[in-house]
């Protein structure tokens, strides 16, 4: 099973991220960053997240940038809550708002797509274009276990073993810059004991660092992925003003977007 790789798309800034799956010709796969849009002060300038304090006409200006460059592929936006509930894109219509924080379609002209700004997104494709799921994996949503959710949605929507499924992790916080509580880190060693070596001792007593990719893996293996499937992660948003909005840095911040469709 190849990964997806990452390729150049006229029509869209040059930062972003066109995903193709190799051997899977029919899925696709979209990475935003800040640039390429209309937002002004901490929100400059391709926010996408409706819900942070940006100016509304500047988000539906850089929703429409977005649009156009899907040609055709309408996003379904979610209202975000840090759990495991995964949208029916098969069911979902424009202008709907899914209370969830994963989705799955296995229908065309529809992305799934979710908002991040430190949180992980990851994104699932399912053999020969079978379907395809997002899911936004901050601590919470994965510790609940919403990416093992999306993975149970999105096989047996599509008809097929967890093994065959590729995914692909997109920016976040990376582990240099992510400290937590122990109350994080209980969260997740309760469950699994083997998740103990993504915490390394933190700045000062009772903190961790937390390496959510290697959490996001772990948990993507233990849901019956395959090692060599599950691809990218390792890109840190705090590290990157110049391209990534981050809550834990800023604060004050704009959302970008990862998104997955069939063609």
């Amino acid at each position: 099973m190849n990964p997806p790789h990452p390729a150049p798309h006229a029509d869209l800034p040059a930062s972003w991220t066109l995903l193709r799956w190799p051997g899977n010709p029919r899925v696709l796969g979209l990475a935003t960053t800040r640039a390429g849009g209309s937002s002004v002060g901490a929100y400059a300038s391709m926010n996408l997240g409706a819900h942070v304090g940006d100016d509304v006409h500047a988000v539906q200006r850089n929703r429409g940038v977005l649009q156009r460059g899907l040609a055709g592929v309408v996003p379904a936006w979610l209202e975000q809550v840090h759990g495991t509930a995964v949208a029916d894109l098969d069911a979902w219509s424009p202008g709907q708002v899914p209370r969830a924080d994963a989705a799955v379609a296995t229908r065309h002209g529809v992305a799934a797509c979710v908002l991040a700004a430190d949180c992980l997104p990851v994104l699932l494709a399912a053999p020969d274009g079978r379907g395809v799921a997002a899911a936004h994996a901050g601590w919470r949503g994965l510790a609940a276990g919403v990416l093992e959710r999306a993975v149970e949605e999105l096989s047996a929507r599509a008809g097929c073993g967890a093994a065959q499924l590729q995914a692909w992790l997109g920016p976040a916080i990376g582990p240099h810059h992510f400290e937590v509580g122990d109350e994080v880190r209980q969260a997740f060693v309760a469950c699994d004991a083997g998740a103990a070596p993504a915490f390394a001792p933190g700045r000062v007593p009772g903190k961790w660092m937390a390496d959510l990719f290697a959490l996001a893996r772990m948990r993507l293996r233990a849901a019956g992925l395959l090692s060599e499937s599950i691809l990218g992660g390792g890109v840190c948003t705090v590290s990157h003003p110049e391209l990534y909005y981050s809550f834990r840095r800023d604060r004050v911040t704009g959302r970008h977007a990862a998104l997955v469709w069939l063609r």
